[in-house]
């Protein structure tokens, strides 16, 4: 069936709205009309939803679209009834429907309403189904994100490679494969697998112009991504982590921070994945922080960022992922947070699986790791892994070509750590093979008598860094491989062999270190990670606290306690918010104390032209743990602390500091019902009035002062509780 060409655009327009097709749109739906096979390898925002949608719109029958996720789905069938009148232009069969669901959606394509049927792969394997199917006119299938076949593409489905014989089984009718990602050896395996070796392919560039690829090492990384999100507020991004509690946490810590943000994740139920990712598209939301389980196929064009908090597993799902940024054509920024500790945490993971698909993974990684550490344009790197040549020397649209870092020719260097692998006879780890070109010993290296090796401290001019930087170089250049299966030991590969016999120039980024960055946690983000006190500000703030102090007749850590002053002279908070985000501040206590510290704050700042690091600082999601609010609602409900300590199973004292942390935090507390039972009203107005004019807090001071025969440890905290919860918060 050919449609002319002054009659398909025709069609475009009545159908979609659109005058002009995109790319190769219109040759591939010509072709589909032709009932020929066709593979369609389009880079996200190419339009391949067209090359499907319009020709099923104009042929017999109902073409069939195997599709991998639900939401995807939905997305999909909600396009389509918005460009028609009728809602039984396109179903869906998948889990998610019932029985009279199902029987309405039968029932309209046996009656020709329905042009496409959307269906998971697990439902197409169903006897009924595949029945059914029989039983009407296909005018074709279409395998969309068929890179899911491929057990080297990056997000392989086994029930993806028995399509072909269910196919089959329903009717011979012309299959159409598209994919966003699929390198030359993917591209093979699909073709192979869905016996269309004969398609006709269309591989349209993937080389996406808009988009600025960018590199950083993990360091502080969900601080970074709240600043980075802040930055860009009111913009619709995704973060990408690799498990589901990470996107929890992320969407947590977004959330308090201020940022309209939700999870999505495969763990949730899939009426609030969906009503996640509808709030993504109506713009209730301005962020998604998810698994890879979230933005196959979704059409949103108007994403302007991607980050990923973990590095992918593959540059296949590093380029799908990036690729959600832009599809306007318009600004996509694709930040990543990379560290070699997270590529050692994912072959860990992998070593419980088969060794052909280890092998795989690893092969995979090698890739993704090669892509994040080098010095390279990035683009040229990434078009490169899927077969096409970028000619340009610079994209400058990468850090990599916007920053370029120093690099050196590490020929000789990479040599030397080949010759000490070969030296121990291939039977170290990196760190070890490391200790030996540095002349380092441990008992692994006295075992195996290393240090009569002719290379041991032949590298002692360099440090520890640099031998690890410059191996692990050498295995992304393929000289030596890394055996996890037998604890990582490196082995010289022929091209490693080849190498030695005949050097050659080798790039190498100068002092780039990205073995201590994080791996999973990132530790105390809360105070700017180890930032320097202003001392001689902290002084005047200590000063400042202890003239407000004797205008309300208290002690001056009952405004605010030494730590909080500490913060303040890192961080320089100027309005009601960044006060309460200082560690021991809440709303109460900067509501009570706070106005003339932020001006006073504000007015040294200006005054000595102070740069503010308050931006990177985030809200915690630890300060609402659910220990502290489950406390507070049994200190609310009178609950004895000693039943309340044995059922979180904790001691007094733990449970104390939890209620001392509570109230330094600025929530007051009423443990009256329990101190009055504990201890007597006259020994508690000593224990008070000692803290009225005491010079600090210290309950060590306090039981020196009032007799430790008379008082026991936790009488004395109690009371500071009581002390602090009345006069401060």
């Amino acid at each position: 069936m050919l449609v002319a060409e002054k009659s398909l655009r025709s069609h475009l327009q009545r159908y979609f709205g659109f005058d002009k097709f995109k790319g190769d749109q219109e040759r591939v739906i010509e072709t589909v009309l032709e009932g020929k096979n066709t593979f369609v390898i389009m880079p996200t925002g190419g339009g391949k939803s067209l090359c499907y949608q319009l020709p099923a719109m104009l042929m017999e029958g109902t073409a069939v679209v195997v599709s991998p996720l639900i939401a995807l789905m939905k997305n999909q069938v909600d396009a389509m009834r918005g460009f028609n009148s009728e809602d039984s232009i396109a179903h869906f069969l998948n889990s998610s429907l019932n029985k009279t669901e199902i029987a309405q959606v039968r029932d309209d394509i046996r009656k020709g309403k329905t042009k496409l049927l959307y269906v998971a792969p697990e439902s197409l394997t169903k006897e009924e189904n595949v029945e059914f199917l029989r039983s009407i006119k296909v005018s074709f299938f279409a395998i969309d994100e068929a890179h899911c076949i491929s057990e080297w593409g990056h997000d392989f489905r086994p029930e993806y490679r028995r399509l072909r014989p269910i196919v089959d089984a329903i009717g011979r009718v012309p299959v159409m494969a598209l994919t966003a990602t699929a390198t030359p050896k993917v591209q093979v395996d699909i073709q192979k697998n869905l016996d269309m070796m004969d398609a006709v392919v269309f591989k349209a560039s993937f080389n996406r112009p808009n988009l600025y690829y960018e590199v950083r090492p993990k360091i502080n990384a969900i601080k970074e991504i709240i600043k980075y999100v802040k930055q860009h507020m009111g913009k619709s991004g995704i973060v990408y982590c690799l498990s589901r509690k990470k996107v929890e946490e992320v969407a947590q810590t977004l959330q308090i921070n201020g940022v309209k943000a939700l999870p999505y994740h495969a763990g949730l139920e899939a009426p609030v994945r969906s009503s996640t990712q509808d709030k993504f598209l109506m713009e209730e939301i301005d962020v998604i922080c998810a698994t890879i389980a979230f933005g196959m196929g979704i059409d949103k064009p108007d994403v302007r960022f991607v980050i990923h908090h973990d590095i992918p597993k593959s540059l296949e799902g590093y380029y799908q992922e990036t690729g959600r940024a832009g599809r306007d054509g318009r600004e996509g920024r694709c930040v990543t947070f990379y560290s070699y500790k997270d590529i050692e945490k994912l072959e860990k993971f992998m070593t419980k699986k088969p060794v052909a698909e280890q092998e795989v993974g690893r092969q995979l990684l090698l890739d993704t790791m090669a892509f994040a550490e080098s010095s390279i344009c990035r683009r040229k790197i990434l078009l490169h892994y899927f077969g096409e040549q970028y000619t340009q020397d610079k994209c400058n649209s990468c850090d990599n070509c916007v920053h370029p870092k120093k690099s050196f020719d590490a020929q000789e260097e990479m040599c030397l750590a080949l010759e000490a692998v070969k030296a121990v006879k291939e039977k170290f780890d990196m760190e070890n093979v490391v200790h030996v070109l540095i002349g380092k010993e441990n008992q692994m290296l006295r075992t195996y008598h290393a240090s009569k090796l002719e290379m041991f401290g032949a590298g002692n001019e360099r440090d520890e860094r640099f031998w690890t930087a410059v191996l692990r170089q050498t295995v992304f250049h393929g000289f030596l491989k890394k055996e996890v299966e037998t604890y990582g030991l490196l082995k010289l590969t022929d091209k490693g062999k080849a190498f030695l016999k005949k050097p050659y120039e080798v790039k190498m980024i100068e002092d780039v270190d990205y073995s201590n960055t994080e791996s999973d946690d990132d530790d105390d983000f809360m105070t700017g990670g180890g930032a320097v006190v202003d001392e001689e500000f902290f002084a005047q703030l200590k000063e400042m606290r202890k003239k407000i102090a004797k205008q309300k007749n208290v002690p001056p850590f009952v405004i605010f306690q030494d730590p909080s002053l500490e913060e303040m002279a890192i961080q320089y908070p100027i309005t009601m918010d960044e006060l309460q985000k200082i560690t021991g501040v809440g709303p109460g206590k900067a509501a009570k104390y706070g106005r003339p510290f932020l001006d006073f704050i504000k007015t040294y700042v200006e005054e000595n032209e102070i740069e503010r690091p308050i931006d990177f600082v985030v809200k915690s999601v630890v300060n609402k743990s659910q220990l502290k609010v489950a406390i507070i609602k049994n200190i609310d409900r009178k609950v004895v602390l000693d039943d309340m300590a044995k059922a979180k199973g904790i001691a007094l004292s733990e449970l104390l500091s939890e209620i001392e942390s509570i109230v330094a935090s600025g929530t007051k507390v009423d443990l009256n019902y329990y101190i009055n039972e504990m201890i007597d009203l006259e020994r508690q107005r000593e224990v008070y009035d000692y803290f009225r004019t005491a010079e600090t807090d210290s309950v060590d001071s306090a039981l020196k002062e009032l007799g430790e025969g008379d008082y026991s440890l936790d009488d004395i905290r109690l009371m500071r509780i009581k002390f602090m919860s009345e006069m401060a918060n």
